[in-house]
């Protein structure tokens, strides 16, 4: 009997108990969900694929964060008529050292009035022996400028800038060009025709000082340069972000006004006027191009070259 009773009652045990109610489930079920979400909200909708890229390729274009560039050295421009002609470019400066009982002739009257023009210029009065070790003996007439070091750009904020605007980057690069006019006027035309900045490298390269702030007429205060390390590792970094990189030589397998490619995002590189591209530079580029010169001429000067190219690019976007 005993056992039959634990069998009995190990039947009842297996029995399922009561049952939980839905809770209103079934009911909020046949509810409506609202509006149908648009095609482009909607995982598998073709339309929402063809938004996944566009947002993908529009961050892939989003500026990078600003880092800022390296500094250069500072300089003095010393002489009665080199100095009036800085100051009068608008060539920065933090200190005018005056030589203690100096010949008060017109020159250095009217460097006076334009460094007090600036309101942001020290005036020093120096004895002359002072000036002649600052300035290692040079010929200063009286007059030394203190020019700050220049606060170069970082690569990827020439790009910034130009996504900033909405635009495609339009970026000069130099391969061993020295002369600081010829970096002055390939600034002032990287300006006039809306490019982005100028990339030079460290070494063996003009660096912006106050004879090429003077060349570039004042647009150095708006136009950005870049100093580089490496300026081929610089060119593949732009090419990364899908810019076309451009080499201006003699012998270049497209001409300027052939080349679609300058319609698009550009890096154009310009060499020295005697050497051209270095090699591991040329061989970086995308395209190498040539201006057409029927009158005969071997190579343009890198500041006229380069004028010639952006006009074109301007041309073109225009």
């Amino acid at each position: 009997m005993a056992g039959n009773s634990q069998r009995r009652n190990r039947r009842t045990s297996n029995k399922k108990g009561m049952q939980v109610g839905s809770g209103g489930q079934r009911r909020r079920g046949l509810e409506g969900k609202g509006p149908t979400p648009p095609a482009e909200a909607r995982t598998k909708h073709k339309k929402n694929r063809i938004a996944t890229a566009k947002a993908k390729q529009a961050a892939a274009r989003r500026p990078a964060p600003r880092r800022g560039g390296v500094k250069g050295t500072s300089e003095m421009v010393v002489g009665r008529n080199p100095v009036f002609e800085a100051l009068r470019d608008g060539v920065p400066a933090t200190t005018l050292y005056v030589q203690q009982y100096i010949d008060n002739d017109e020159r250095v009257r009217e460097a006076l009035q334009l460094a007090g023009e600036r309101g942001n210029i020290n005036l020093m009065e120096a004895p002359r022996p002072e000036l002649d070790r600052m300035t290692n003996g040079l010929n200063h007439q009286g007059l030394v400028l203190q020019v700050p070091p220049y606060e170069y750009a970082h690569p990827e904020d020439l790009t910034a800038a130009a996504y900033d605007k909405h635009e495609d980057p339009l970026i000069v690069a130099l391969d061993g060009v020295t002369d600081p006019r010829n970096l002055g006027a390939i600034v002032r035309s990287v300006s006039a025709f809306g490019g982005h900045g100028v990339v030079v490298p460290e070494r063996r390269a003009a660096g912006m000082t106050a004879g090429a702030w003077k060349s570039s007429a004042g647009t150095a205060a708006r136009t950005p340069v870049s100093r580089v390390t490496n300026l081929t590792r610089a060119l593949e970094g732009y090419q990364k972000a899908g810019i076309t990189v451009v080499g201006l030589a003699a012998d270049g397998e497209h001409t300027v006004e052939d080349l679609e490619a300058l319609a698009g995002p550009v890096v154009i590189v310009i060499g020295s006027e005697g050497k051209g591209l270095g090699r591991l530079v040329g061989e970086t580029c995308d395209y190498r191009v040539r201006i057409s010169m029927p009158g005969g001429a071997e190579s343009l000067n890198a500041g006229v070259a380069a004028g010639i190219v952006l006009y074109e690019v301007a041309r073109r976007r225009g």
